[in-house]
């Protein structure tokens, strides 16, 4: 009996080794510090104008995920493990739908964040909304002529101050008709002049462009990190952008971690992972580290980081936990 038992235990000890189960390990992701570069590019480039000098460090933060199912024992252990957080597989990776396709919303989603974050910035610095061109679509008749970040200002004479003006405009143009576009681009005003194509299903006409209203200013912004995805990185950065276009220098050349999302009028939300996002920043050194105001109760039930916490739920109130950080006064906390 005593050798049976010793074999199975054995043969348990195998499978538990081997044999996945429905969880995934969470870890510490990367740092990006978004006034600094990735393999020599820029995380955030401006056309049209020179950036400000930057010493600092404006960090985001990210969770790093497990590919494929935990064995047991891997389980088991990540459990006792400060660093690691386990949990279930179908709370990273939904059931119904494939690995890559969650990694693909995750990107998207990733990408609407850097929209957020640069209307949020620009919007703060007072420039004025405006038809913002998004992207053109395939075949589209304005190909050529107009450009991703362009401002539409008016149609045949008609100011378009926003994407609802400039759709009742387009409304009464039928399809086929060349109309004069002025826009600016840059900070230059340009005119052109597109051939519409029909409205699908309406009366009107299309320029075959995807537009959005939002703040325009005399220089665009271009935001590249790979292989981030999700909303979270959208507070850290709009504090980039600000820090490289505004007056104000956010860093002192310190550095300062921080994560949570951004809507266009500046609202920070909550994210996930923030006890591991915490540990990252302490291994990067920072100084200070900017927490979501609905992950504070997350924030404070962690292991003394050694730096202090800055509680935010708006741009305005992240901007004023750095001012008082470099003030020497303590940042309201969580």
């Amino acid at each position: 009996m005593l050798t049976i038992g010793a074999v199975l235990l054995v043969l348990f000890g195998l499978l538990g080794t081997i044999v996945p189960v429905p969880y995934v390990a969470q870890v510490p992701g990367p740092t990006f510090n978004t006034l600094g570069n990735i393999d020599g590019s820029p995380i955030i480039t401006l056309h049209g104008r020179a950036r400000n000098p930057a010493d600092g460090n404006l960090n985001l933060t990210t969770v790093g995920v497990s590919r494929g199912g935990l064995s047991l024992v891997d389980a088991i252990r990540g459990w006792f493990d400060k660093e690691i957080s386990v949990v279930p597989e179908e709370s990273v990776y939904p059931p119904d739908q494939s690995v890559k396709k969650t990694q693909q919303v995750n990107r998207q989603a990733f990408l609407t964040s850097e929209q957020a974050a640069e209307s949020a910035a620009l919007g703060h610095l007072g420039y004025p909304d405006k038809v913002v061109v998004q992207s053109l679509s395939s075949g589209s008749p304005s190909q050529g002529k107009l450009e991703d970040s362009d401002a539409i200002e008016a149609v045949d004479g008609h100011r378009t101050p926003d994407a609802a003006t400039l759709e009742k405009v387009l409304g009464a143009v039928p399809g086929g008709t060349a109309v004069q576009v002025d826009y600016t681009r840059l900070g230059k005003a340009g005119r052109t002049t597109i051939t519409t194509k029909p409205a699908s299903g309406r009366t009107g006409s299309l320029l075959g462009v995807l537009v959005r209203d939002a703040p325009s200013a005399p220089f665009d912004v271009d935001i590249q990190v790979a292989d981030v995805g999700g909303p979270s990185a959208g507070l850290m950065l709009t504090l980039g952008i600000l820090d490289l276009v505004g007056k104000t220098d956010l860093t002192h050349g310190k550095v300062i971690a921080g994560t949570g999302t951004i809507d266009p009028d500046g609202k920070v939300g909550p994210i996930g992972g923030i006890q591991l996002k915490m540990i990252a920043a302490r291994k990067l050194g920072a100084k200070l580290f900017l927490v979501p105001a609905d992950n504070c109760a997350e924030a404070k039930a962690a292991p003394n980081p050694g730096y202090p916490l800055a509680k935010v739920a708006t741009l305005d109130d992240a901007l004023e936990a750095l001012s008082a950080f470099e003030a020497g006064r303590a940042p309201a906390g969580c």
